[in-house]
């Protein structure tokens, strides 16, 4: 076997798809919920601009998040961008912020 062989697709590229998935379907449900909030404590001006903010938010990881599971079907994706990086973390942390001045 050759270091330049392609790599066997197996399960590892699979597995990383699925935690894709499982964590866009988390900030789905953080995003869903501070809308429900808002709707629920009388949508204040901030409580809409905290949820226009946790929606764009939301967007922004579902675009990294969608980038990202497509190019794991490459036979030898390539590692994932440190912008792309960047971004995912950014919003997942935007998103906690977010959803913690819903409370207030």
């Amino acid at each position: 076997m050759t270091a330049t062989a392609d790599r066997d697709p197996g399960l590892q590229p699979e597995r990383t798809r699925l935690a894709w998935r499982r964590t866009t379907l988390s900030a789905t449900v953080v995003a869903v919920l501070a809308g429900r909030q808002a709707l629920h404590s009388g949508a204040t001006p901030a409580a809409l601009v905290a949820v226009a903010l946790s929606a764009l938010a939301w967007l922004g990881f579902l675009l990294v998040a969608h980038r990202r599971m497509l190019r794991m079907a490459a036979a030898r994706p390539a590692p994932l961008a440190p912008r792309a990086a960047l971004t995912a973390t950014l919003c997942t942390v935007a998103l906690a912020v977010f959803a913690v001045a819903m409370l207030f």
